[in-house]
């Protein structure tokens, strides 16, 4: 979006009904559309813009190229009660993975530890959209993806792409709000390259790297065939080395674990490799003990001295979950750019827009 243009609000409940309704439409099973849907907008009301409904117009471009699969349920390729690998067979990958984190919960009574990886899954959106789930049972969620069909991240010390921004997301339980995060192993994500563009706007800091090694703020160099800028592993020119290694962890948790990957060449379409661990304190050390060394260092974080004039210290995820309290209340931000694309799909799904509050 361009510095100028402001967003408009629009009621949560109508906008989960209209997405619902369009991937309905679309041709996705009911509860899988519904699913879709308000994981896309759990992500507009954290405030993670560029992986909420603005994603909802590649989705249904991707459904009509027959890159997304309608309906069915994943394959079972490996289960060993506390391990279990599927093919996700291009489902829609918000609800494989909430499907992923139902069956956790399952075996987590049972198991100390519940680890499941998904092959062939289609994008799973925005990662901080799901951890809760789990800290509202006094769980631990590990949750990350990597994207094997694409290649525009550099590994350090090196100008062409080999992986993708690869995020890594976590909810931790404590006695008061969860700490929730969701952070790339990559400068900045795709989606924000994108947008960036798109808006004709500069990177908020320069995480690109043109094919000269020479670091650069334009996101336009990301789409120049003479530039073929990449991203930034996490840290940059000076500590990149950090998160090369975050994201070489995330391929072996997502592709390798699942058995599908970027060695089997040709990808075609938007694709994704999932890895979802689910963990039961109370299993190790017991949820009293576990509650009491967060809790300790929440306070501790808390209470940390900040320079004056400066805000205090808040825990990963808290602003996000306050921003959505926000926004279910006064309604949903959304940018020109996004309502533009809703439109578009309402007129050719025939599905009324909501109109704004």
């Amino acid at each position: 979006m361009k510095s100028n243009e402001k967003p408009s609000r629009f009621k949560a409940d109508e906008l989960l009904q209209f997405a619902t309704t369009v991937f309905a439409k679309a041709g996705i099973e009911q509860d899988k559309a519904r699913c879709m849907a308000e994981t896309l907008l759990e992500s507009d009301l954290m405030g993670h813009t560029t992986h909420g409904l603005a994603l909802l117009k590649p989705y249904l471009i991707s459904i009509e190229q027959g890159h997304m699969t309608k309906e069915g349920q994943p394959e079972v390729i490996r289960d060993t009660g506390a391990s279990v690998t599927w093919n996700g067979r291009r489902l829609p990958g918000a609800w494989l993975t909430h499907q992923a984190i139902d069956l956790a919960f399952e075996r987590i009574k049972e198991q100390p530890v519940v680890t499941i990886a998904i092959q062939h899954s289609h994008h799973i959106g925005c990662l901080a959209a799901y951890p809760e789930r789990a800290t509202k049972k006094g769980l631990m969620m590990l949750l990350s993806c990597s994207d094997p069909g694409f290649d525009r991240v550099a590994p350090y010390g090196g100008t062409t792409g080999a992986y993708s921004p690869n995020p890594i997301a976590a909810g931790i339980p404590t006695s008061g709000l969860p700490i929730i995060f969701d952070i790339s192993t990559s400068e900045t994500a795709a989606g924000m390259v994108n947008q960036s563009h798109k808006s004709g706007q500069r990177l908020p800091h320069p995480w690109l790297l043109d094919n000269k090694g020479n670091a650069t703020d334009d996101p336009a160099t990301f789409y120049d065939p003479a530039v073929a800028s990449t991203i930034l592993p996490l840290g940059g020119l000076s500590t990149g080395y950090k998160g090369f290694a975050l994201g070489l962890m995330v391929e072996a948790m997502t592709t390798a674990l699942s058995g599908h990957g970027r060695a089997d060449q040709p990808i075609i379409g938007w694709l994704s490799s999932v890895f979802l661990q689910i963990i039961d304190p109370d299993a190790f050390a017991g949820s009293a003990a576990f509650t009491n060394q967060m809790d300790y260092l929440v306070e501790k974080c808390l209470n940390s001295a900040v320079p004056e004039g400066k805000p205090p210290v808040r825990l990963p995820g808290q602003r996000a979950l306050r921003l959505r309290d926000q926004y279910r209340e006064a309604g949903v931000p959304l940018f020109p750019a996004v309502v533009e694309g809703l439109q578009d799909m309402g007129k050719v799904y025939k599905v009324m827009m909501p109109e704004e509050v």
